[in-house]
């Protein structure tokens, strides 16, 4: 357990890093008087690095070992966190937000991975909902102390104090053993079996799951060639691509990067503009347990079915709540419950199922590559989102702005229908075989 929750403290810096930049955007631009332009460079030159991170991942997490991928992901983080708090140009500050991308990029691909090779078979599936857990706690956090730093407008304390955490998560990394299916993998089994000797406590368990590696690893990864050979294959690749564009897509990281400026056009002063912002982060973290509780009830489209129609419906109010013109206090709480209930929409369906839906749809000989696929996807689009929005609001208006994200969110309510499969309560080896026998991808979960 203490080794699964420290591995899953890694969601945790991911939370802070997307958290941290939204309340301090503003008192950046008040002190180098850039425009919102520039301000969106600052915002997703962190997603650029992550994009690069990620594709780089595969590999490290290979050659160096998840564990120490993990470290080089926090000393990273450390590092990229101090330089963006001593900055001394926006220039300065995009380069270290780059670096704080790379950390990012690493540590996604890698600490669920690690999680997913060292957790006992029957907490496997809650310690990998703990690490999304944790980004949104970390999310909740960086809103937390930007709010609270915010009174002093210290932007440089607000970007530099997340190395404080990244520190801790390096020194508790140097305590983690290797993960037993990349030392097995690396041909070193006496350690693996020593690893799992140490996880487990119990020789008979440690037998079996050793056989069941072994038994593993003699289906080699073979995605590229797959990709290229195999059509069926193909179609999980760019299933797993749109799947993670449509949450990008849903509007939920502008909210996350731009919460204080929403609030502004709302009409609120820089206080309360924090003080909401910090609510969003709480109705993040909060909603994310519908989905956990959920998910294995209802099953996974029925949940993104509500979820992409609550999230519809709560941005084309919020589009036309601003169209029509916020004059008043009641006004104002209004458009703000909106805006919460767009998160709650988020948070209980496309933000965790996405990832779960993409790790399910893969089969076995192209799961690396075809995760790795979108998981460069999830990071450009999210990109893109990042450089766009002040754009969108300057161009055609807020009001246009959100309507055009609710419109999207109403378009995957019918991708939903067309395209995803229902996997609950399905085998991801009948997965595999429908996918394989050219059955419609929404039929591959029957």
């Amino acid at each position: 357990m203490f080794t699964c929750v420290l591995a899953a403290l890694a969601g945790l810096m991911f939370g802070l890093d997307i958290g941290v930049i939204s309340g301090a955007t503003q008192f950046i631009q008040a002190e180098y008087q850039v425009s919102d332009h520039t301000i969106e460079w600052i915002v997703s030159a962190m997603m650029f690095g992550a994009a690069v991170g990620a594709v780089g991942a595969g590999w490290l997490s290979a050659t160096l070992g998840r564990k120490r991928s993990l470290i080089l992901g926090a000393v990273l983080f450390v590092l990229g966190s101090l330089l963006s708090g001593f900055a001394w140009s926006p220039e300065t500050l995009i380069a270290a937000r780059v670096v704080l991308g790379l950390a990012i990029g690493l540590a996604t691909f890698t600490a669920p991975l690690y999680l997913a090779e060292v957790a006992p078979e029957h907490i496997r599936g809650a310690m990998i909902s703990t690490y999304q857990l944790m980004i949104t706690i970390g999310i909740l956090v960086a809103f937390l102390s930007d709010t609270a730093l915010s009174y002093n407008g210290a932007w440089r304390w607000m970007l530099g104090i997340i190395a404080i955490p990244g520190a801790l998560f390096l020194l508790g990394v140097l305590f983690l053993p290797d993960s037993p299916r990349w030392l097995m993998m690396r041909g070193r089994r006496d350690e693996a079996l020593d690893v799992l000797l140490r996880l487990r406590g119990d020789s008979s368990v440690v037998a079996r799951e050793a056989a069941d590696i072994e038994e593993q690893l003699k289906t080699p990864q073979r995605g590229w060639h797959l990709f290229l050979e195999n059509r069926n294959f193909r179609r999980s690749v760019w299933l797993g691509v749109l799947l993670q564009l449509m949450q990008q897509f849903t509007g939920m990281n502008v909210v996350m990067y731009y919460a204080p400026r929403i609030f502004k056009e709302m009409g609120y002063d820089t206080a309360t503009q924090m003080w909401f912002t910090a609510l969003v982060g709480l109705t993040n973290v909060l909603a994310t347990f519908i989905a956990i509780a959920l998910i294995d009830r209802w099953g996974r489209k029925p949940i993104l079915y509500t979820g992409f129609a609550v999230m519809a419906a709560g941005l084309a109010v919020v589009g036309t709540m601003m169209h029509n013109g916020i004059h008043d206090h009641g006004t104002q709480i209004f458009t703000v419950t909106m805006l919460l209930t767009f998160i709650v929409g988020f948070a209980m369906s496309a933000g965790p199922l996405i990832w779960t839906l993409c790790s399910e749809i893969q089969p076995l000989k192209g799961r690396d590559f075809g995760i790795a696929c979108s998981t460069f996807t999830n990071w450009v689009c999210n990109m893109v989102v990042g450089f766009t929005f002040l754009s969108l609001l300057n161009g055609v208006g807020n009001a246009n702005t959100f309507w055009l994200y609710a419109g999207l969110n109403a378009v995957f309510i019918l991708l939903t229908f067309w395209l995803v499969p229902e996997t609950k309560g399905i085998t991801l080896e009948q997965i595999e075989r429908n996918l394989m026998s050219g059955k419609r991808l929404r039929d591959i979960g029957r």
